[in-house]
């Protein structure tokens, strides 16, 4: 894999998470015309035709579509739900040239269930992104199979750079990244719902309390992604002593957001692990 104009890249399944990245990657340059997208209808297929310019096959019309795409690709995206990984990557293994980087972006499915469905040998990453990526605001790590070696990592981090920052660690730590990263986007999303809700019943109008809701929560998150941004120091800048906010702040930690918030990342990742265990099927005797 080389991080080069030329390189082709062929996405299996293109849902919310590989679109997003698709679309962070065309915003940065990639050509269009090196790009193969699979997906199950004939009108999705036709929907990222005319988004994004690229060729999309829809697998629902030819049983072929997703071998065809991987022939002559050096990046195969597996971007289809979890359950369907692994079946997928005995599909295209023998259409896969040797050389080629197998990338899954699927929650759940470890490294080694992908490697023992392709041939020995087939490099393979594993990355866990989150919805930014389309806005190239993302973040996306990667952790390294059996044969993708350091150069591989590197080639790997500087093509999905550009739908966000790009984080290397163990695959260990992948359900933990995915309950703050992968999931957190829900988070603030359900913060804005909760304030919005809260400007209701403190008598706004609905449309109103909507729209300052998520224009505030959208506005931190552009002061967050600032260089050097720090998100205590942030809090505090706003927090006067015995001003209105710190009032707010102190209701939240009677309430114990903090720990609300840790005991869903933590349930987050438990589920993951359960995911990953259900997938890989009861141990060989």
């Amino acid at each position: 894999m080389t991080p080069q104009a030329t390189q082709r890249i062929a996405f299996l399944g293109c849902g919310s998470m590989n679109e997003s990245i698709l679309a962070g990657l065309l915003a940065a340059g990639l050509d269009p015309a090196l790009v193969t997208a699979t997906v199950r209808r004939a009108e999705r297929a036709a929907e990222l035709r005319r988004r994004h310019g690229i060729e999309a096959l829809a697998t629902a019309e030819d049983d072929g579509a997703n071998v065809a795409a991987v022939r002559n690709a050096d990046v195969v995206v597996l971007g289809v739900k979890p359950v369907g990984i692994v079946p997928l990557a005995r599909e295209v293994s023998p259409a896969l040239e040797p050389t080629a980087v197998v990338l899954s972006v699927a929650a759940a499915v470890s490294i080694a269930m992908i490697e023992a469905a392709l041939p020995a040998g087939q490099p393979v990453i594993r990355s866990m992104p989150n919805t930014p990526s389309r806005l190239g605001r993302g973040v996306l790590s990667i952790s390294a199979g059996t044969s993708a070696g350091p150069e591989l990592m590197a080639q790997a981090r500087e093509l999905l750079r550009p739908a966000g920052t790009v984080v290397e660690i163990p695959e260990a730590q992948v359900d933990a990244l995915s309950a703050i990263s992968g999931s957190g986007p829900a988070y603030a999303f359900y913060l804005a719902e909760a304030m919005a809700a809260a400007g209701e019943e403190l008598g706004l109008d609905p449309a109103l309390a909507e729209l300052i809701a998520r224009e505030t929560v959208a506005g931190a998150g552009f002061m967050l992604a600032e260089e050097g941004a720090d998100a205590t120091a942030l809090r505090r800048a706003v927090t006067s002593p015995n001003g209105t906010t710190q009032s707010a702040i102190e209701a939240f930690d009677k309430l114990g957001l903090a720990h609300i918030v840790t005991a869903g990342a933590q349930s987050a990742t438990a589920r993951a692990a359960a995911i990953t265990r259900e997938l890989a099927g009861p141990p060989s005797a």
